[in-house]
């Protein structure tokens, strides 16, 4: 019996199987620095408690998709689909030879020995869901004890927020005493405008929090219509303009929970062209901003 039909969850559609080639190029040393690795279940088991199972989606796959988009480093996402068990997402990183870094899903219990060992296999920070088919906004306790605890590593923090999160979360933000990422532009609703209180809310957080990134990335989760999903290109480039040395950009491969098109990863490499025309932004989108956070050990 599979692991799926033992546990009937949502299943995941699985990512487009023809990228297409992207016509744009991409710099020497460009970080995917939004990606997961799923499995195989049957090395690396999905956790029982799970909110979705995806397809698989092992770290072969991944290579092979990089190869085709011009990709050389990446880092690797841990998903909630994994729980907390964390080597699947280590042996992707130690199979890269240093290309991959990677962000963990930790619980309370951690022991130092366990982030060492994190920290050695190439982590570099930990994610926090707050998004409602993910269980919600997290302990907040919890959320401040592994923040003083990833500080002295020299981490940041991934925050995975549905838009009106960042109005409901203003005074955790203002906290927040290292660097933290917040996930695919928010999550904010492209139909809603620019103007819409969530994004403004976001740009006024990113021009005076000397700590905030954001990433560029989930364009598909913003927009309101169908591939390419260009109605979020204002958004993304209205963040690149407000500060592009503190962005990230990704392709969130294999693209979990899903439920309109899905994104062909080719075209959204020629979408980040059309977000950032400017090839020396482009460059310090992909190889120096995921450089100082991610390889600077």
């Amino acid at each position: 019996m599979t692991v799926a039909a033992r546990n009937p969850l949502k299943t995941c559609l699985p990512p487009d199987p023809n990228p297409v080639k992207p016509t744009l190029v991409l710099p020497p040393d460009a970080c995917d620095a939004h990606c997961h690795v799923f499995g195989p279940a049957g090395k690396f088991p999905y956790a029982a408690d799970r909110s979705y199972t995806p397809p698989d989606a092992p770290v072969e796959e991944l290579r092979r998709l990089h190869a085709r988009l011009g990709i050389s480093r990446a880092v690797i996402v841990h998903a909630s689909c994994h729980g907390t068990e964390m080597d699947v997402t280590l042996d992707a990183i130690a199979s890269s030879h240093g290309a991959y870094r990677g962000v963990a899903c930790v619980e309370d219990s951690v022991t130092d020995r366990e982030l060492e060992r994190l920290h050695n296999g190439g982590i570099r920070g930990i994610r926090f869901n707050f998004v409602k088919h993910l269980g919600g906004v997290p302990d907040l306790a919890v959320f401040y004890r592994l923040l003083a605890r990833i500080k002295p590593l020299g981490w940041h923090i991934v925050l995975h927020f549905d838009a009106d999160d960042i109005l409901a979360q203003r005074e955790l933000l203002g906290r927040i005493d290292v660097p933290f990422i917040i996930d695919h532009m928010g999550r904010v609703k492209a139909a809603e405008g620019l103007e819409q209180r969530p994004f403004q809310s976001l740009l006024g957080l990113f021009r005076s929090n000397p700590l905030a990134w954001i990433k560029v990335c989930g364009a598909e989760r913003v927009s309101s219509g169908t591939r390419p999903f260009r109605d979020a290109v204002p958004f993304a480039q209205a963040l690149i303009a407000a500060d592009s040395a503190r962005i990230l950009w990704g392709t969130d491969w294999p693209h979990p929970n899903i439920s309109k098109d899905m994104p062909n990863d080719g075209e959204l490499v020629d979408l980040f062209g059309e977000i950032c025309p400017d090839a020396a932004v482009r460059a310090r989108i992909l190889v120096d901003n995921p450089t100082r956070m991610y390889w600077r050990d």
